[in-house]
């Protein structure tokens, strides 16, 4: 039986919100486990209960307690969370703000059904998706990085990161999921975890998303290397 995703969806605006929620209830890999209307109602819901979702659909603006902030708390307290964020707003500082606080992929309100359904797909499969207008933000260095100047002289030490750690790196800067990774370089999907792990503690970053931060912002790859 095929795996299916778990999401909820906060969002204010009821209307929008059930619209989602009837598109995603028609794909066979997708369970709805919550709709909710706040930030705060959010929260009293993900500590509340014992099996959190895969995913979260966030709008930004929301009443008690906006997206930002509960992508925030939702990260540090619910680090296996995967945060997409649901805007109407497409501005290349709400999109740096976002993605800094830990959102893994950025979708605006007027992409098609289509475009939703795969970003949750690709999410759940290799932990995040950025398009290239995301791409872009992060290259062009809108997102600030606490690490950057910390680590930027260490990546000159051989030892800082090793070729197979920038080698899988850059793999999943060029959004690759673990078997695919795991197939190209001839290794086990049990060994890339352990290599993705060990680079998350290295480049202190909190998902895999700001892995692609942190290689895009200290040249481990370049922009135009992605083939988006």
């Amino acid at each position: 039986m095929e795996e299916k995703i778990k999401i909820v969806i906060a969002d204010d605006e009821m209307l929008f919100q059930k619209g989602i929620s009837f598109i995603l209830s028609r794909e066979k890999n997708i369970e709805i486990m919550n709709e909710v209307g706040n930030g705060q109602e959010l929260m009293d819901y993900l500590n509340t209960v014992n099996d959190v979702p895969d995913i979260i659909l966030m709008d930004l603006k929301m009443p008690y307690l906006n997206g930002v902030e509960a992508t925030k708390l939702i990260t540090t307290k619910f680090p296996t969370i995967k945060i997409i964020a649901l805007t109407s707003y497409n501005t290349d500082s709400f999109i740096a703000n976002m993605i800094h606080v830990g959102a893994v992929s950025y979708l605006v309100k007027n992409a098609t059904p289509k475009e939703m359904i795969d970003t949750i797909n690709e999410v759940f499969d290799k932990g995040f998706y950025y398009n290239e207008v995301v791409m872009k933000v992060i290259n062009d260095g809108l997102i600030s990085s606490n690490s950057k100047s910390k680590l930027n002289k260490s990546l000159f030490s051989e030892d800082y990161l090793t070729n197979r750690e920038k080698e899988i790196l850059q793999l999943i800067c060029l959004q690759h999921s673990t078997s695919e990774i795991a197939e190209k370089l001839f290794i086990s999907p049990r060994t890339v975890e352990g290599h993705r792990n060990s680079l998350l503690l290295k480049t202190e970053s909190r998902n895999v998303a700001g892995l692609v931060v942190f290689a895009l912002q200290n040249k481990i790859i370049e922009f135009d290397d992605f083939s988006l």
